[in-house]
């Protein structure tokens, strides 16, 4: 009885609510970013097959709606090579998210990578009006309007970029726009700017001191590459550069020491070979020269500078045959600079094909009107054949030149070309009285002398740009150097010479700053 009573008591009658009918719950829809975390997580520790695996299963689910499962599947394809398939996946972003300036910034880029940079350039103008204060954009429409060779356009862009956030990679670029133009003075302002910008940024210190060691201010060049050391000791443009400086004045030793530590960084790179060669030809050691600079024409055999080495080598080895080779290969490659005209044809001079020659003087002459000594040797071949009227014309030709140079500078002439003048002149007013001897080896070899060992002192130097960037050789710039200048600081032997910064653009900033080449002896 009692169990019963307390059943009573426990049991509540039960309430309206309960009596009502249940109401059916509401069916569940996918929610499409449920696992954009793991995408992310596997991203960025650069798991990308199980990221994969994950957006396969995302994009099932939603029917392939998940804006960033489509992203980021895109940006996998980019880091893997297959920028078509990235493009139009980001294509179907912007189409899903036609508002996001992010998803056009990168269907920009991949038309970039493409090769495509005019439709680029439209992709980030319509970026642009969505976010018109993005650096990044203006940066890269920057860029591609360099690849379009429209500078003032790229210029506009990248101050844009400087005004909106300043980053090292614009100053790059704005310095590159300034090379390709072939205004050195601004782009070393540009990079000044930068380097008080940015005073721990090795690359942009090296840059500096290439290009004020191209325009022969050894000072600040030095200042710069020695700044450049202190922050990265390791540092081999620097180091390179630093190197070419030494075998500038003459210390082959002390350059050739620096060169062994580049060596082991770089092993492979044709200008360290190009300059040791030089080094080796600066001491006299002609076939360990050939050796290196033979291996540096196989690491770059389209660099002219380099085949004009191995030429000069060879005609002061009296090597003629392997002289002209050279020397024409490198005509082939820089057809416009006259003094390779003189060289080649000392070589044709020499293997006794005096017609070819006298035409490689005329083409010297016709490009060179600076150096004198392309005149000098014309006239010597011209007065050696009997040609007395033409040698005349030639001589005169080389004394207005002279006349010039010593206007513009305070220049001394090496001695044995102003020997040599005075010789020819005496003969040419005398007559017939020669002040000279005239057997057949006697000319050819007073010739070989004057043109080889004066040469160098002539020669303009020879930049290549190999650098800050993907490497693109043997673009060259000139500076007039007559023979003789500079007093002490003169070496005898022809400086190194500095690559100009590379004009081949990139919008990743992992870019090297230039190298040096070696100026031909």
């Amino acid at each position: 009885m009692a169990e019963e009573r307390l059943q009573m008591r426990t049991q509540f009658p039960a309430s309206a609510e309960s009596q009502k009918p249940r109401l059916k719950k509401a069916p569940e829809f996918p929610i499409l970013e449920k696992q954009n975390w793991l995408i992310h997580l596997h991203y960025i520790r650069k798991d990308y097959e199980a990221c994969k695996v994950v957006i396969k299963e995302q994009l099932q689910e939603t029917q392939g709606l998940c804006e960033y499962a489509i992203y980021v599947q895109a940006l996998i394809f980019r880091l893997e090579g297959n920028i078509q398939e990235s493009l139009e996946l980001f294509q179907t972003c912007a189409i899903l998210s036609p508002q996001c300036a992010d998803n056009l910034k990168q269907v920009a880029r991949s038309l970039f990578l493409l090769g495509k940079h005019k439709a680029a350039t439209e992709v980030y103008n319509e970026a642009a009006k969505l976010n018109q204060k993005d650096w990044e954009i203006c940066h890269n429409l920057g860029v591609c309007y360099i690849y379009l060779k429209q500078f003032n356009k790229a210029q506009d862009q990248l101050h844009s970029a400087l005004h909106l956030n300043k980053h090292d990679l614009t100053y790059i670029m704005l310095g590159k726009i300034h090379l390709l133009e072939g205004d050195l003075d601004k782009a070393i302002e540009i990079y000044k700017q930068a380097v008080e910008f940015s005073p721990e940024n090795t690359e942009l210190l090296t840059t500096l001191g290439l290009l004020y060691l191209q325009l022969g201010i050894y000072q600040k060049a030095f200042e710069h590459l020695g700044n450049a050391l202190t922050y990265d000791p390791t540092n081999y443009k620097a180091i390179l550069a630093a190197g070419s400086m030494m075998q500038t004045h003459g210390d082959f030793d002390v350059a050739l020491t620096k060169y062994r530590v580049v060596a082991c960084a770089v092993p492979e790179s044709p200008p360290l070979w190009n300059n040791i060669g030089m080094c080796f030809f600066g001491k006299k050691k002609y076939v360990a020269a050939i050796s290196c600079l033979k291996r540096a024409s196989y690491l770059a055999p389209f660099d002219w500078k380099i085949l004009y080495n191995l030429g000069l080598v060879h005609l002061t080895m009296q090597q003629y045959a392997s002289a002209f080779h050279f020397l024409s290969a490198a005509i082939n490659f820089q057809p416009k600079m006259g003094e390779l005209y003189m060289l080649l044809a000392v070589a044709l001079t020499n293997l006794e094909d005096t017609e070819n020659a006298k035409r490689a003087y005329a083409e010297a002459v016709r490009l060179d009107k600076c150096n004198p000594l392309v005149n000098l040797n014309y006239a010597v071949l011209l007065y050696n054949q009997g040609e007395k009227q033409g040698a005349l014309a030639q001589y005169q030709e080389m004394e207005k030149k002279v006349n010039l140079l010593k206007d513009s500078s305070s220049l001394e002439f090496d001695s044995e070309m102003v020997e040599m003048a005075q010789k020819l002149g005496a003969a040419l007013h005398i007559g017939e009285a020669l002040v000279w001897t005239k057997p057949v080896k006697d000319p050819k070899s007073k010739h070989r002398t004057t043109s080889t060992s004066k040469a160098a002192s002539f020669q303009q130097p020879l930049g290549s740009n190999q650098a800050l960037g993907q490497a693109m050789s043997s673009a060259a710039a000139h500076r007039k150097l007559p023979s003789g200048a500079g007093g002490t600081s003169q070496p005898t032997k022809p400086p190194p010479l500095p690559l100009e910064p590379e004009p081949a653009v990139e919008t990743s900033p992992a870019e090297a700053p230039a190298q040096i080449s070696e100026k031909q002896e």
